[in-house]
Order: structure tokens, then C-alpha cells, then sequence
């Protein structure tokens, strides 16, 4: 409830953060996850799009790292 007093909203929430999340994701329903090998360290990398073979998959930490290095 700070969150909307500090933004000056008139109404009280309706929901806890927790059934709104939940709200949220049972209208976008489950999500898939493909398996695929990492193009970087070449280990197993869950992603939750369908990989294409034009296109370099990463996993986890592979992505962590080329992000710091980008910046």
C-alpha cells in the first residue's frame, strides 16, 4: 500500500502483489521451453522461444556475461 500512497492514487487496492501476479500469468497461461545447445560454451541452454538455426542461442550465464561486456 506505500507503493500507491507514494504514487497519490485515490483507491485502495484490490489485490495483494501476490494475486495480482498470479492473475497475471493464469491469463497469459503456461509457458513452453525448448532445449538448445549454447552457441558460446556449447552446455545446455532452456529458453522459452523455439530456436532457429540462423540465430545463436545462449545460455544463462553465456547472456550474462556478453551483456556486461556490452556495456
Amino acid at each position: 500500500q506505500e507503493f500507491y500512497a507514494e504514487r497519490g492514487f485515490q483507491n485502495e487496492p484490490q489485490r495483494c502483489k501476490a494475486c495480482r501476479d498470479a492473475r497475471k500469468n493464469a491469463a497469459r497461461g503456461p509457458r513452453e521451453y525448448f532445449t538448445a545447445v549454447c552457441a558460446a560454451c556449447g552446455g545446455e541452454a532452456r529458453v522459452p522461444f523455439e530456436p532457429r538455426s540462423d540465430r545463436p542461442v545462449y545460455c544463462s550465464e553465456c547472456f550474462a556475461k556478453m551483456r556486461e561486456e556490452q556495456r
